[in-house]
């Protein structure tokens, strides 16, 4: 461990650097063309829902981090921040829904398995990976839906 704040402050940017994924592949006007399902959550709800989520991984992180440090539950930790990053990457950088369901599969197992693992060392941070859980759940449901409305358009086969 390095030590007090210097682990918050590498924590924190660690979930900020997973954060920015979003400012570089964002939804554009490829996404606008895709059908959506008639419960696809407006536009402006995706940043406020994951300015929250963000902080609650960094504070579920360093709780855990607080009391174990480098191990396997912090991995997993790190490794639900690589799949989250590389989810938007997938989705609207690559433009492929396809690869990004089953990649999401991955986030969803990592992120599922913190919060079991965080509850005996944490009770707060796993509480906190709850929401979190809930949204990559539905987030999953969403991807595979518009994945299936658009079935050449969401797997990067285009016929502009």
């Amino acid at each position: 461990m390095l030590g007090g704040w210097l682990d918050l402050i590498v924590i924190v940017l660690m979930t900020f650097a997973a954060a920015t994924t979003g400012s570089f592949f964002k939804p554009g006007p490829f996404y606008d063309t895709l059908e959506k399902p008639s419960w696809n959550p407006p536009d402006w709800l995706f940043p406020i829902a994951w300015t929250i989520l963000y902080i609650m991984i960094a504070a579920a992180g360093w709780l855990v981090w607080r009391e174990v440090g480098l191990s396997l539950v912090m991995v997993i930790w790190a490794a639900q921040l690589v799949f989250n990053a590389l989810w938007s990457y997938l989705a609207f950088g690559r433009q492929r829904f396809d690869w990004s369901f089953y990649e999401l599969t991955l986030l969803w197992l990592s992120t599922a398995l913190f919060t079991v693992m965080s509850w005996p060392i944490s009770q707060t941070a796993s509480m906190l990976f709850m929401p979190y859980l809930a949204w990559v759940s539905f987030a999953g449901v969403l991807n595979l839906t518009i994945w299936r409305l658009n079935p050449h358009r969401a797997a990067g086969v285009h016929s502009d």
